[in-house]
């Protein structure tokens, strides 16, 4: 079978499966299984596949149609420019996740010592970490999640330091002079309606935070007032409609309070300032 011939066979198996953009996810999982980019797909079109490619090829369509990811059936996925190994231990990093590097590349001083709470794949630690040159922190209750990091650490060459334990709660009170976090926010009651391909297939530890949403900023706002020192600062992503919520657990703590939307206009990330004493 060419190359244009097990194109159409997928994007034709895939749009009757339900899945969004099949000729996209069609071009992916085909260049991935034969180890070569989709530019070469285009212009090879007559490119005849062996049985080995094809066999690699009907597998991963199987996995796709079945709700599995693509980006966990290829085992990698972009971020701020960069390509991290992901795999069904950690969230698939969002473009939306962009958005925290960017309030924190926009902070008038770099901070100088960062820590990441729940930093799953390690696509916001290690991305600050070789933009900024800090000295950074990861933590994630996850082991195997770390793992994960740990590995993209090592690919992209960044030098972070993991820590597996709840929060921050292995390191030092006013440690650090930034906290960083994409949060799990979505509520129970969220879990029917949500994509199977996230329900089913992403960790749960990272995505839901309680009946309400809310519960874990609670406890990241306390923990980041703790990590931090006077002055520091807690940047975090916002899910949606949290955001007055999350506004009124800062109290009085917290001042210069920055809200940042996403390309949608939807606010996004969330900035404060600690306050001294």
């Amino acid at each position: 079978m060419t190359v244009q011939a097990a194109l159409q066979q997928a994007c034709r198996l895939l749009e009757e499966a339900g899945i969004a953009a099949p000729r996209l996810a069609a071009e992916v999982l085909l260049s991935h299984s034969l180890g070569r980019d989709r530019v070469w797909l285009y212009a090879h079109p007559e490119a005849e596949l062996n049985d080995q490619e094809w066999a690699q090829f009907a597998h991963s369509l199987s996995q796709r149609v079945g709700g599995k990811p693509t980006q966990y059936i290829i085992g990698r996925q972009e971020f701020y420019g960069r390509e991290f190994v992901v795999t069904p231990d950690v969230l698939i990093p969002r473009p939306e996740t962009e958005h925290v590097v960017e309030a924190v590349m926009a902070l008038p001083q770099a901070p100088q010592r960062i820590v990441d709470i729940g930093c799953g794949s390690g696509s916001i630690a290690v991305t600050l970490q070789l933009e900024l040159g800090s000295e950074v922190w990861g933590t994630d209750v996850s082991v195997a999640a770390l793992r994960v990091a740990a590995e993209n650490a090592r690919r992209l060459g960044a030098r972070i330091h993991l820590v597996a334990c709840d929060l921050g709660s292995a390191l030092a009170e006013g440690a650090f002079d930034l906290v960083v976090s994409n949060p799990p926010y979505v509520s129970e009651q969220e879990r029917p309606g949500l994509q199977r391909e996230v329900r089913d297939w992403e960790p749960a530890c990272a995505l839901f935070a309680g009946p309400t949403g809310m519960e874990f900023y609670q406890r990241l706002i306390e923990e980041a007032g703790r990590l931090l020192s006077a002055g520091g600062r807690l940047i975090m992503e916002l899910g949606y409609r949290s955001l007055e919520p999350v506004r009124a657990m800062l109290g009085r703590r917290w001042d210069q309070i920055n809200v940042i939307p996403d390309l949608a206009g939807i606010p996004r990330v969330l900035s404060a300032r600690l306050l001294c004493g």
